[in-house]
């Protein structure tokens, strides 16, 4: 007894003499017989916890575990190791504070120099297949957390670590003896930052848990990861960085921010944009189509069994606005589309080889792949999963965001209900049901003209709903004739007005949602020339 007494008491007498300290306890143990080894041969004396001091000693690092230092064992199943004053008082004790010091040899306590600490994998158990609420709890750390913000406080005298990829930088240091401030206050960011996106997938996990048809919470965070630094933003003058949001609701949701980049230069602010929003307009349509995009809005949509044919077809739309633009399959690229792609001539003149600043698909075969990297070597090849539903949509404004429920209403949710005395007929119907799965995805005002499952024009962005009518109508030509016009919202005037150029222009159906005052005045005008006219009660307003 005396002998242990005696170890003891020579090994707090070391501690209190001033040896440095490091404290590592970890889950993820990557590269952790490199830090251990780093920092003992820097004289460093290790001190551990469980499977962390385990995996050190079998790497060869003498360690201390918690325990020998606290006098206490771990209890409660493991809930309580590190939370005690023998740690936490070495860990945020001044080093300039006489009396914080005195503090400590009192009480026999030394000082901590390193702190290296993550977290349990909370965000892994609880995306991956089906958790039970009290496994949930259970895999919430409690002490991690606190070791890592008592260290991230007192950073000017205790260094801390969250992330495997700054222990050569840490070592480094300690080899130097460097003694560099924003070095400390950078990795005390990154550990806050750290524990703050952890804490908030458990927030999002227990409100989800306890909320479940609620989908507004009265507060939450959204954590944010840098995935790239941008060449510029919108505008050259402009800077920008992409970030990907590790929300819980966003696991498995594929999209443009999880795509993988097969080929070509990196994707600029604007890129994104657009490839974010070809992506999800072609993810909408269940057989094959192909879906060609300018500054956020589509300028072909076709839907053919043969995703050739769709491809032509959504380029002759408007193949001037195409040029420069991005497509979108929602099937995959084998060798033959590949080529067609590859090789297709511009519609304006048959000769000039279309170019496109991006291609996103859910696949590709090999050799389609092949193929589709000689077309250019600037040429952005995109892999996506397919764009998910019943997602939050977040909007900043200055000082604040919007948040919304995504718009997912598709003609299928949509009850089209005949106004006018004549019925439309089955293909007028399915070209209507076609032209308002498009015209959801145009900017606001917006009408689309479609026929057989091909866009033909379409008019958007304009201030008032008649400019945009005309534009798309200018697209569309003489096939207008016979085909369905669909608008985001209701007309406010008929006679005169858009309503009444449609139908003198030749529309077979007009598609809106109807609600305005003078819906009387479309129905009239419609009956007048012999149009069909279907609400839908759907507004699909987009700014």
């Amino acid at each position: 007894m005396a002998a242990a007494e005696t170890g003891a008491s020579t090994e707090t007498d070391s501690r209190l003499r001033g040896v440095k300290q490091a404290l590592i306890s970890l889950s993820d143990k990557t590269d952790l017989a490199n830090l251990g080894n780093g920092l003992q041969h820097l004289g460093f004396s290790i001190i551990s916890t469980g499977g962390t001091a385990s995996s050190l000693e079998a790497s060869g690092v003498n360690v201390t575990e918690v325990e020998e230092i606290t006098h206490f064992p771990e209890m409660l199943d493991g809930r309580v190791k590190t939370l005690h004053p023998s740690i936490h008082g070495g860990i945020l004790a001044r080093r300039d504070q006489e009396h914080h010091l005195k503090a400590l040899k009192e009480h026999g306590i030394g000082t901590f120099d390193v702190v290296v600490v993550n977290l349990y994998p909370f965000y892994d158990k609880v995306t991956t297949g089906a958790i039970s609420f009290e496994d949930g709890i259970e895999n919430i750390d409690i002490g991690g957390p606190t070791l890592i913000r008592a260290a991230a406080k007192n950073h000017k005298d205790v260094l801390v670590v969250v992330d495997h990829k700054d222990y050569p930088a840490l070592l480094e240091y300690l080899e130097r003896k460097q003694d560099d401030p924003d070095f400390r206050r950078t990795l005390a960011w990154k550990a806050f930052q750290h524990v703050a996106s952890y804490d908030s997938a458990v927030s999002e996990w227990l409100w989800k848990q306890s909320n479940k048809a609620d989908t507004f919470p009265p507060s939450f965070t959204v954590p944010l990861t840098v995935k790239s630094t941008l060449r510029y933003g919108e505008n050259p003058h402009q800077k920008a960085a992409f970030y990907g949001d590790k929300s819980l609701s966003l696991v498995n949701a594929g999209g443009i921010a999880t795509a993988i980049q097969h080929h070509g230069k990196e994707l600029s602010y604007n890129n994104y944009l657009d490839a974010d929003a070809a992506w999800n307009c072609v993810s909408e349509f269940e057989s094959p189509t192909c879906v060609v995009v300018k500054h956020t809005n589509p300028c072909g949509v076709a839907s053919r069994p043969d995703i050739l044919e769709a491809y032509r077809l959504a380029v002759k739309g408007d193949p001037v606005s195409a040029f420069g633009g991005i497509v979108a399959f929602n099937m995959t690229i084998d060798e033959d589309l590949a080529r067609e792609i590859r090789e297709f001539r511009s519609p304006t003149d048959g000769e000039t080889r279309m170019f496109y600043e991006i291609v996103v698909a859910p696949g590709y075969t090999e050799k389609g792949l092949e193929v589709l990297k000689g077309k250019s070597k600037t040429l952005r090849i995109l892999e996506a999963k397919r764009s998910g539903k019943g997602m939050l949509s977040l909007r900043q404004v200055t000082g604040g965001w919007l948040a919304q429920e995504s718009d997912d209403l598709s003609p299928e949710d949509i009850t089209f209900t005949k106004m006018s005395e004549r019925t439309p007929g089955y293909s007028e119907l399915s070209d209507a049901k076609f032209a308002c799965l498009c015209v959801k995805h145009v900017k606001s005002n917006a009408i689309v003209i479609a026929k057989n499952n091909c866009m033909l024009g379409m008019g958007s962005g304009q201030p008032n709903r008649r400019e945009s009518l005309r534009i798309a109508f200018k697209k569309a030509g003489e096939e207008a004739k016979g085909a369905a016009l669909a608008s985001d919202a209701f007309f406010p005037f008929a006679w005169n007005d858009a309503v009444e150029e449609a139908c003198q222009s030749g529309i077979a159906v007009i598609a809106e949602p109807g609600g305005s005052i003078r819906d009387q005045d479309a129905v009239d005008c419609c009956n007048k020339y012999g149009v069909a006219l279907v609400f839908t009660g759907v507004r699909h307003f987009r700014h």
